[in-house]
């Protein structure tokens, strides 16, 4: 784990450990006054758009949750201002796992990447950072349906089974977007990773319930439209934090479609602009689609597609049984009755026993250490299952303590060993019993043998539950997340400390801690070796406007020569501009 500090709150303090090995210190002290501006654009860019076309929920939730214009907010702020609405705040150290970033929601959390985009990215990247999570995600959870449609979401995705695809296609999408928020990495380091990620997507496989989920989250909660087909409103993150998107996904070219569970099945391109948009009614219809969705998934339906799914994920997973019993582990082999009902499971390497999501005394990983397998269902010619049993029924079948006996399950399982003892749930009826001289038979072959030790018969007729993740949190250790390297500061370069001065100094007069006096000589040291940096001639052109027009005049004209030579530009320079002429008409 990390050992980064950050400041608590009692929503934060409820956060497992597995999910606090994320958390880092957001070092505000680390912005540099070029990051400073970047944000007070994006945001005063918004700021103008956003009212006509985002969700009124949007602009309410700016100023209830401590989102404001002229500065990147402080995660210590923002958690003042959330904990009034149940929520809370943390950085995190870029991309993380799905289900953990999920995860966080359900604890009412809201995950925050600190970094923020380049200069060179002010419109779009493909990292997450903190005009996306703090300017596009926080304000919308003012909305109480909203916020209880993230939380849920939140805590399904926790659940949703992945397969070992995702997690492979996850690490190489990481690494590119670290690669390309660093200005020294080489193109070609690049190159190679956008042709892994393209050889993994053109050998996709189906898609596993977490992506099915991953889609659903991103057509919502990144990239959704509130209100009708033909006059939507913008709610997701995605689109309030992209000046570019925001505009263009209103336009013709983008279709919109009304919102159903069929977006699970809609794939998405997070390097290109959406061709096609969903449009729900109202945030609640969104909770409604979810729990359309939910009952699919694996964790209400069990059976043996949620076991396969857990065993084709090869991540932790859980399955719990019609008796309460919950088996957490690598489940890595199955065997169906021919009625397609599981009729064993098993595990390898560590694995533990729960109950209503207590670890059983006697069965944690130290009992389990190398996998542990059981049979499940009914017995061959028995029409009452095992824990459905009385103590008198029991007793007829001669399941008792200190007997040897034979159980031949339907799938062709056989259990010869003599009985220890039996464990009962709340309700009573038997959901374990211990077996020593214990032989375990697949149609000859051995399952299990009496050197093995002391088996553990699993009693459940059948798997009602399969999900990702332990029953029990504190059965394993989920400490696995290496922070991302983070290699000695680069030395910065002498234009570097000369933009971060220049940069500083019109912060500086515009908050009024420098005179006006200074204006003159900042203009002329940028218009001599910075004439080239168009959003400081922008901040240049804003504070001298009135002051001196003769220094807007001549910042004008160096921002038309840069519109000149990178025309890719040209629309944040005018919009810029107009920024500015419609500010100063507000004021007039």
């Amino acid at each position: 784990m990390n050992n980064k500090t950050y400041q608590s709150n009692p929503i934060l303090d409820r956060l497992p450990d597995h999910l606090r090995q994320y958390i880092l210190d957001q070092n505000y002290d680390h912005y540099t006054p070029v990051d400073q501006a970047v944000w007070r654009y994006v945001m005063r860019k918004n700021k103008s758009y956003l009212p006509q076309v985002a969700h009124q929920s949007y602009l309410s939730g700016c100023e209830q949750t401590g989102i404001n214009t002229e500065r990147i907010p402080s995660m210590y702020g923002m958690n003042r201002i959330l904990q009034d609405i149940g929520w809370a705040a943390v950085a995190v150290d870029g991309l993380i796992p799905s289900a953990a970033f999920m995860e966080f929601q359900a604890y009412n959390v809201l995950v925050i990447a600190s970094d923020i985009r380049l200069l060179e990215n002010i419109e779009y990247t493909p990292t997450p950072d903190i005009l996306h999570e703090a300017a596009g995600h926080a304000p919308i959870i003012a909305n109480p349906d909203y916020a209880e449609y993230l939380r849920r979401f939140g805590e399904l995705g926790a659940k949703a089974i992945s397969s070992a695809y995702d997690n492979t296609l996850f690490q190489q999408v990481r690494k590119l977007a670290l690669l390309k928020e660093k200005k020294e990495t080489p193109k070609s380091d690049i190159d190679k990773t956008e042709q892994t990620i393209q050889n993994l997507i053109a050998n996709e496989p189906p898609p596993s319930e977490l992506q099915l989920l991953k889609n659903l989250h991103w057509w919502t909660i990144e990239y959704g439209l509130i209100g009708t087909v033909d006059a939507p409103k913008i709610y997701g993150a995605g689109l309030l934090s992209s000046i570019g998107e925001s505009e263009w996904c209103l336009s013709d070219q983008v279709e919109k479609r009304p919102y159903s569970i069929d977006a699970a099945h809609q794939s998405f391109d997070v390097t290109k602009p959406q061709p096609q948009l969903f449009v729900t009614p109202d945030f609640a219809y969104l909770s409604e689609v979810l729990e359309e969705f939910a009952n699919t998934m694996s964790v209400r339906k069990g059976g043996t597609s949620g076991v396969q799914k857990l065993i084709n994920s090869k991540q932790l997973g859980t399955i719990e049984l019609s008796t309460g019993l919950q088996i957490s582990g690598v489940f890595d082999d199955m065997i169906s009755t021919s009625e397609g009902k599981v009729a064993y499971v098993s595990t390898k390497g560590p694995t533990a026993l729960s109950y209503r999501e207590k670890e059983l005394i006697g069965h944690s990983t130290l009992e389990h250490p190398h996998g542990y397998g059981t049979a499940l269902g009914r017995l061959k010619g028995i029409n009452l299952a095992i824990e459905d049993m009385s103590p008198r029924d029991l007793k007829a079948y001669e399941i008792t303590e200190d007997r040897t006996i034979q159980l031949d399950f339907e799938g062709d399982i056989t259990i010869k060993g003599h009985v220890i003892t039996g464990t009962r749930n709340i309700h009573g009826k038997i959901m374990l019993i211990a077996m020593r001289d214990c032989h375990v038979l697949h149609e000859g072959r051995e399952l299990f043998t009496p050197e093995d030790g002391i088996y553990h018969l699993a009693i459940g007729k059948k798997v009602v539950s399969a999900y990702a993740g332990p029953a029990d949190l504190s059965s394993f250790d989920l400490i696995t997340h290496e922070t991302t390297d983070v290699s000695p500061q680069p030395v910065v370069s002498d234009e570097d400390q000369l933009r971060y001065r220049l940069y500083q100094r019109i912060r500086d007069i515009r908050e009024e801690r420098v005179e006006h006096n200074e204006i003159p000589t900042i203009a002329q040291e940028i218009f001599e070796k910075l004439q080239d940096e168009w959003l400081l001639l922008l901040e240049l052109a804003e504070i001298s406007q009135n002051l001196y027009p003769e220094i807007h005049v001549r910042a004008e004209k160096y921002l038309n020569q840069i519109c000149l030579k990178r025309p890719q530009i040209k629309h944040l320079i005018e919009s810029g501009l107009e920024l500015i002429t419609g500010e100063q008409k507000e004021l007039a």
